[in-house]
């Protein structure tokens, strides 16, 4: 027994010591600098030239001072251009994860289609936004398509209006992440066990019951895991709507997102409106993250809850 309970005590103590680097990293890179961002965001600090302003104590000031902001505008901006580029990113992702791992549909060529949808995902966002500009530019060469072609006269500016520079930015986005997102809903969709499409098919159940009263109830998890951490991508966007208007959200601010706003506060050295605007993004990051959690597990519970209340009925 003191044998089994020493390499016991032995094996715990490596373990500690292997985890020990990830959490003082954490600590070093992650954790200090969370708390001193919460902390300069109850403060007065910012440098106005080369005098350093602060850092003063001034509690809430600074989160209403960003309430009377743009940052509400910016927010609204924000989700825009997410629903832009998630809404279509879904439905194609679905699309394509469905009839990929459809037995019946004997599509060949699976793998090389999943490297082909994947490849987007590679290229880094600086370089995919640099990519777009020159296309679409007044100067590109997708103008010079549509000119030769006949349907346009004058070149259009794509990124002169805010449809255009909003669908451009929405269009980025679903090129790089549609390919990561359909591969995790097939992953999620082959590990649904065979049985269970066989016999929805020998009850006549058609493609499209199957893929909404089968399907999409069993993939709930991974469609969860996708829509949260799409959310916290899309609070996140920054370095396509920043390369492709170069930093000013134009035409008329209406592509500035809220990281961007954060950044120009950066830019200015205002730490502790930038601390407080950081603050508002993890608050809304955990509400949102929260409802989703709620609205995709809720039936199960409630499900759960409904079978008890029978059990205890028939008792």
């Amino acid at each position: 027994m003191n044998k089994k309970k020493q390499n016991h005590l032995s094996y715990a103590k490596w373990g500690y010591i292997f985890i020990l680097p990830f959490f003082l990293a954490f600590f070093i890179f992650s954790l200090i600098p969370l708390v001193d961002t919460v902390r300069y965001s109850f403060y007065e600090y910012y440098r106005s030239g080369i005098k350093e302003i602060g850092p003063t104590f001034i509690g809430l000031e600074n989160y209403a001072e960003l309430l009377k902001s743009d940052m509400v505008g910016y927010a609204g901006n924000t989700l825009i251009l997410w629903l832009i580029g998630f809404v279509p990113q879904i439905v194609i992702a679905l699309l394509l994860a469905n009839w990929f791992t459809d037995v019946r549909l004997k599509i060949r060529g699976k793998q090389f289609f999943k490297i082909i949808i994947y490849l987007p995902n590679l290229i880094m966002a600086s370089a995919f936004a640099m990519l777009f500009f020159a296309l679409f530019s007044t100067n590109g060469p997708i103008n010079s398509i549509l000119m030769s072609i006949g349907l346009t006269d004058t070149p259009i500016d794509f990124m002169g209006t805010t449809f255009g520079t909003r669908s451009l930015i929405g269009l980025m986005n679903f090129l790089m992440w549609f390919g990561n997102t359909t591969i995790m809903l097939m992953a999620a969709i082959m590990g649904i066990s065979p049985d269970i499409f066989e016999a929805a098919e020998l009850d006549g159940c058609g493609s499209f019951r199957r893929f909404f009263s089968i399907t999409l109830p069993l993939i709930r998890p991974i469609l969860a895991y996708t829509l949260i951490t799409s959310i916290i991508g899309g609070l996140q966007m920054f370095d396509v709507p920043q390369i492709l208007t170069n930093g000013q959200g134009n035409p008329d601010r209406t592509s500035m997102t809220l990281i961007m706003f954060l950044n120009s506060h950066l830019k200015s050295r205002n730490y502790g409106m930038a601390g407080a605007l950081s603050v508002y993004l993890f608050i809304v990051s955990g509400i949102l993250c929260f409802f989703v959690y709620r609205m995709t597990n809720g039936s199960d519970s409630t499900a759960k809850h409904r079978k008890h209340a029978k059990g205890g009925a028939k008792a």
